[in-house]
């Protein structure tokens, strides 16, 4: 004989509230890369990202979370930024910038070219992100930008205009619509202006980074580059000449998220950031650590 509810408080397990968890959602986003600024640098390539339901989780068990630092600016090319990892997912950090006479490095997203004719833009992991740009040599050295997740580094083929970061991705998983993983814009050896005409910078996209302009010996006429943002895997901003300095690429992050009548985890490390955001229990991390469910 079938039971039918009158009133009064539904047991937990009725409702299944603090039932234990099985799967969750995961957003995993690698450091950013560096971008280089010797004579004009390309823009630094996004962390590659990887996002998706139905991870399947043990009761009990531990899951390492590892957190990528964002590649270092450099003089010459930009470093690589770190992977982050979630379990058995692993995003590859982004590919750093390179000046005017190499190629750019490749990673989750792809690191733009210095300023010259004939270079090879970085390349991005399938599925995780895209190519970065190449730069332009002809009156003024200007740079390439970084690729993005969602989108190409911005090539140049003028010598006043760098190239734009690749676009990024938006993820609303934290409760709130964020952009992540945008590359950083290439930079010039132009500074400001450049016989006569005035320089255009690349500008990052999604917590990447806009590039600057520099004039060798000119103190006064150059804008510095800038980083990419922390925790949104954006490439750092490609430089020019000695003044502009190059941006060093955002560090990564790790979010998790399942229904919030679920069991909250029995333990965690790393200090992550935890909430209610709706209907869903979230995690945010931005240091590695552990999970155990």
């Amino acid at each position: 004989m079938s039971q039918r509810y009158t009133g009064g408080i539904l047991s937990a397990a009725l409702t299944g509230l603090n039932s234990p968890v099985t799967t969750v959602e995961y957003l995993v986003v690698a450091g950013g890369g560096g971008g280089a600024s010797r004579n004009s640098g390309g823009g630094g390539g996004a962390g590659g990202v990887l996002t998706g339901t139905g991870y399947t989780v043990t009761v009990g068990s531990s899951i390492t979370i590892t957190v990528g630092a964002g590649g270092a600016a450099s003089i010459d090319n930009g470093s690589n930024g770190s992977n982050s990892v979630f379990g058995n997912i692993n995003t590859i950090g982004g590919g750093g910038g390179s000046t005017y006479n190499t190629n750019a490095s490749s990673g989750g997203s792809g690191g733009g070219t210095g300023g010259a004719s004939g270079l090879t833009a970085g390349t991005g992991t399938s599925g995780q992100g895209n190519s970065g740009g190449t730069g332009n040599f002809n009156t003024a050295r200007s740079g390439g930008g970084g690729g993005g997740a969602g989108g190409s580094g911005g090539s140049t083929t003028t010598s006043f205009l760098c190239g734009n970061g690749g676009a990024g991705i938006v993820s609303t998983i934290t409760g709130s619509a964020v952009q992540y993983a945008g590359g950083g814009g290439g930079g010039s050896d132009g500074g400001l202006t450049a016989y006569g005409a005035p320089i255009v910078i690349g500008i990052g996209s999604a917590g990447g980074g806009n590039g600057g302009a520099g004039e060798y010996g000119a103190t006064g006429n150059y804008s510095v580059a800038q980083t990419g943002l922390a925790n949104t895997g954006g490439g750092g901003g490609g430089g020019g000449a000695i003044y502009a300095g190059s941006g060093t690429g955002g560090s990564g992050i790790v979010v998790i998220r399942y229904p919030s009548y679920l069991a909250p985890a029995s333990s965690t490390t790393g200090s992550p950031q935890t909430y209610i955001a709706g209907s869903w229990r979230v995690y945010v991390f931005v240091a590695s650590g552990t999970i155990t469910f």
